[in-house]
């Protein structure tokens, strides 16, 4: 059996934590997410490793965008013509929080709620968006954040299995 000296152990660990803090400006120098500085918009709970309140990971918008934005247009049944969304792609935000599970219960600022597989995210590539059509989208009109999915890009994502899963005014996450 070959030995691993605890020294390289420790190197090893400081340079994964220096590249994940690099890659994650949300993380503060501890390796623990950074708290926001503004109001937060998104509570992500339950099955997480990566926290910054009580047990929950927080973000407001500018630690959202930090994390690196993407965008695409797509069709959806809820506007005319296509649709350019802005935001942070799920997958990586579940990964910053230590996400460990197999499902997501997505909860709304009014109560509604449903349940999504975490294996979408990335399957699917599935965006947090913040933005459509270049401005921010007010709670008034599906905002401050939409669970959207690249409707065009796959015929299986135009049913209602997936647009039920599409929550807008969303305000928490719940791993499970």
């Amino acid at each position: 059996m070959y030995h691993v000296p605890s020294s390289l152990i420790r190197a090893l660990a400081v340079a994964s934590s220096i590249m994940l803090m690099a890659l994650s400006p949300a993380l503060a120098q501890d390796g623990k997410l950074a708290a926001p500085k503004g109001t937060p918009i998104l509570t992500i709970e339950g099955k997480i490793s990566v926290t910054n309140a009580d047990g929950k990971a927080q973000f407001d918008r500018e630690m959202l965008e930090e994390l690196g934005v993407t965008s695409f247009e797509t069709m959806t049944p809820w506007f005319t013509g296509k649709v350019k969304f802005e935001g942070v792609p799920l997958d990586k935000i579940m990964k910053l929080v230590g996400a460990d599970g197999n499902e997501v219960v997505a909860v709304a600022l009014n109560d509604y709620s449903t349940t999504l597989p975490l294996k979408d995210f990335a399957e699917h590539g599935v965006l947090l968006a913040l933005k459509r059509d270049g401005q921010y989208m007010p709670v008034s009109d599906k905002g401050p954040l939409f669970i959207v999915y690249p409707y065009d890009s796959n015929p299986e994502l135009q049913s209602q299995q997936f647009y039920s899963r599409s929550v807008w005014q969303l305000a928490r996450l719940i791993v499970r």
